[in-house]
């Protein structure tokens, strides 16, 4: 049983509140002691929890299973990172080593690498998830089995790259209202729900 883990377990907090309480908004943004991203983390926690569940099935020890672990993230992924580089060009791709993997494991699939214009608060929600998820990557890439692939797994931050992320994140939410919040928590789930359908089809 494997576990696909993103960026924390902490508790869910209903999106409304978080986003209209008195004690989280200073005026109509993101208030006092409220990062954005401890409000990604604690607006997305349940759809975090269904991701990791809908992927523990799948066994990364043998061929066949981490084969299909694979095929379901090469249909989440490909159009989440695009989302995400819209608004980090910086961002390290990990659709092409997916891909050969993939190749490796006689499979070879179409995961082109595309890109988008849309700089929006939804972007900043795809990059949160996308980029959590590379931090579960590094664990689970010690559970494949031997002498299968794993660069996609492998691909984990380099020093100061998650937290250049996180504070680029909290930097595009600073001052913005309660819609622009909810927006990006909407990209965040958005992904969250493309990873856990692609999960259920494999």
């Amino acid at each position: 049983m494997t576990t696909c883990r993103f960026e924390s377990d902490r508790p869910y907090q209903p999106i409304l509140l978080i986003l209209t309480g008195s004690t989280t908004l200073r005026g109509s943004g993101i208030g006092p002691g409220m990062s954005a991203i401890t409000l990604l983390r604690s607006a997305t926690a349940t759809a975090h929890e269904r991701v990791d569940d809908a992927f523990g099935g799948y066994d990364l020890d043998h061929r066949e299973g981490y084969r299909r672990f694979l095929l379901a993230h090469a249909d989440a992924l490909p159009g989440a990172e695009a989302m995400a580089a819209a608004v980090w060009p910086a961002l390290r791709r990990r659709t092409p080593l997916l891909a050969a993997d993939l190749a490796a494991l006689g499979t070879p699939v179409d995961v082109a690498v595309t890109s988008t214009a849309d700089t929006g608060p939804e972007a900043w929600g795809a990059l949160y998830v996308v980029e959590g998820s590379r931090l579960g990557g590094g664990l689970l890439a010690r559970r494949v089995g031997h002498g299968l692939p794993h660069a996609y797994l492998s691909a984990v931050h380099e020093p100061g790259e998650w937290r250049a992320i996180r504070e680029a994140i909290d930097s595009a939410a600073a001052d913005q209202g309660a819609a622009w919040g909810a927006a990006m928590i909407a990209g965040a789930l958005a992904v969250f729900a493309r990873y856990e359908k692609a999960a259920s089809a494999g």
